[in-house]
């Protein structure tokens, strides 16, 4: 059990495996078309590469920083009881590691324009939103009230553009 794992909740029974048959067939369908077969990949000549490469590794970028930010927090820190986590990334969104797979996928469709991918891909999303709203039912029904306070400050995967309060 990896440390600070046994002061978890608890997640959906087909979480792990789901996500990675979610990557393996997304990336399977991805390099297929963008490489081989070509099949959906015609957007490509109406935007051009040099424009897709920086949105795309940007997209990588910020998947990667929301992984890796919230699986320290998740499994990285020594707990002494559950409590909503509401901190780092998660004060900005309340599944940062699902939104980072959302975005990745997201960045590698931007890099190809992939339309067979990018129906993979709403697949996924579907898959992450499933496994996202039953966490929320096992964290509502063990936190209460702060956990429903939290679901109305902080938006599930979305980040909110919150302009700043300027004290005077």
């Amino acid at each position: 059990m990896k440390k600070g794992s046994k002061h978890l909740i608890g997640e959906n029974h087909l979480s792990d495996i789901g996500q990675i048959i979610c990557a393996f067939i997304f990336f399977g369908v991805w390099i297929l078309d963008t490489f081989f077969f070509r099949f959906s990949t015609f957007l490509n000549k109406y935007l051009l590469l040099a424009v897709r490469i920086p949105f795309g590794v940007m997209l990588m970028v910020i998947s990667g920083y929301l992984a890796r930010t919230g699986l320290s927090v998740v499994f990285g820190e020594e707990r002494e009881k559950p409590s909503v986590i509401k901190k780092g990334v998660f004060g900005i969104v309340r599944h940062p590691i699902y939104f980072s797979e959302v975005l990745l996928y997201l960045g590698f469709l931007i890099l190809s324009l992939s339309l067979a991918a990018a129906v993979v891909w709403v697949f996924a999303i579907i898959f992450l939103y499933y496994i996202s709203r039953y966490e929320e039912i096992l964290l509502l029904s063990h936190f209460g009230d702060e956990y429903k306070k939290y679901m109305n400050e902080v938006p599930m995967w979305i980040p909110k553009i919150r302009k700043r309060k300027v004290k005077l």
